[in-house]
């Protein structure tokens, strides 16, 4: 292995992290729908849970369709 892949490998490995925490920033954003956490009633705080989870199970069902 010569230092360019390596340097590749590890440049992937932070730009897909820094992607995959920009997506569930926003994941959470839309999921509280821009309110913050302090002004959100219960009712908000129980749909903005329901929503986070409902992602969780999309990320999910896209791995699974992938690995197929």
């Amino acid at each position: 292995m010569n230092l360019n892949s390596i340097i590749q490998m590890i440049t992937n490995l932070l730009i897909r992290k820094a992607v995959n925490k920009g997506v569930d920033m926003g994941i959470d954003y839309a999921s509280r729908r821009g309110k913050p956490v302090a002004d959100m009633t219960p009712e908000d705080h129980a749909q903005a849970q329901s929503g986070k989870a409902m992602a969780k199970r999309a990320k999910q069902a896209a791995r699974l369709t992938r690995r197929l």
